[in-house]
Formats: C-alpha cells, structure tokens, sequence
C-alpha cells in the first residue's frame, strides 16, 4: 500500500491525515489556516490520495468523535506509527489515549502516573508535540486547578474548549 494523505470534513473544520505503506497513521492535523497548511504538516505528497479502508475508518470516527456523535469510541484501536517519538512521548501518548471521552486529566496527574511526578512541565511540552490529535486526545488534558493550559493544534484554546464541550466534559469552566 502506498503511504499517502487527505483532508476530510469535520464539526470543527477541515482536517487531514497521513498514513505509512503499512496503514498505520503517521499523522493527524486539526483544521489549519489552509488546505495548503494541513497538507505541508502532514509530509503530503502533491495532491491527496484516497485512503485504505483502515484509514477511512479511522477518518469515520475522528468525524464521530468531534461531532459528539459517537463518544463511546476513544480511538485506542488506531494503529499510529511512533517511529522518531521520544519514549518519554510514547509513554505520554499511551496514558493520553487512556483518557476516555468526556474526562480529563492534568498534566501533573499523567506526570505522576508516569512515575516522573514534578515533570508536568514535560508532560505538557511532549503533549504539545502530539502528531494525532485527536487520536491522542491531547485536548483532554489540562493544567491544575481548573486551567485550560495550552493547546498547540490549529485553532488554539479555543479548538480545545470547543472539542471538550463536545465531549461533555466537566471543567468548572463553563
């Protein structure tokens, strides 16, 4: 299989993926400032291609996910390709994807869970280099004490408190 891109259409705007020659995800993006942005972060190719069934799946349930459609589904099914992560990222990664939808945890509470407690800071930076989201569901992930803390995918905070309240999840921010 050939590795590839697209953009598809969701609730909060025009995303897009990657996928290696083996099917596995190499990477999502949140609606960019253009098509042409999206497909420059994603390593596309010169135009975008159509997706193997097991990518076209997973584009179904982003587009449930952040339309509230289907919260039952928190996409740790999704194969992702991690090669050039950190372990320290994988490690992240993998508790992030633990968050169910709805929930959310702090960046010091994964730090902790991680057995590096004190590294929130960490935990935040690797967060902010996520390549899925909202496969890894960094927006799931706040600071302490009620505070958003940042969001480095398209849109910002904003896009953060948008695909949160989809998920009906209680901060005390609203």
């Amino acid at each position: 299989m050939p590795a590839g891109y697209t953009l598809f259409d969701t609730a909060v705007g025009r995303c897009g993926i990657a996928w290696g020659t083996h099917g596995a995800v190499t990477a999502v993006r949140l609606p960019e400032d253009s098509d042409e942005a999206t497909a420059q972060h994603l390593g596309g190719g010169d135009a975008p291609s159509e997706p193997p069934e097991s990518v076209a799946r997973v584009i179904a349930a982003v587009v449930a996910l952040v339309s509230g459609a289907n919260l039952d589904d928190d996409l740790a099914w999704v194969s992702l390709d991690m090669q050039g992560l950190t372990d320290f990222q994988r490690v992240v990664y993998d508790v992030a994807r633990r968050i169910p939808p709805g929930s959310t945890r702090t960046y010091g509470e994964i730090a902790t869970e991680i057995g590096l407690p004190g590294s929130a800071r960490a935990v935040g930076r690797a967060l902010g280099e996520n390549p899925f989201p909202p496969v890894v569901p960094c927006h799931r992930v706040t600071a302490a004490n009620g505070r958003t803390g940042g969001f480095s995918a398209g849109g910002g905070v904003e896009t953060k408190m948008r695909l949160l309240a989809t998920e009906q999840a209680v901060l005390g921010l609203w």
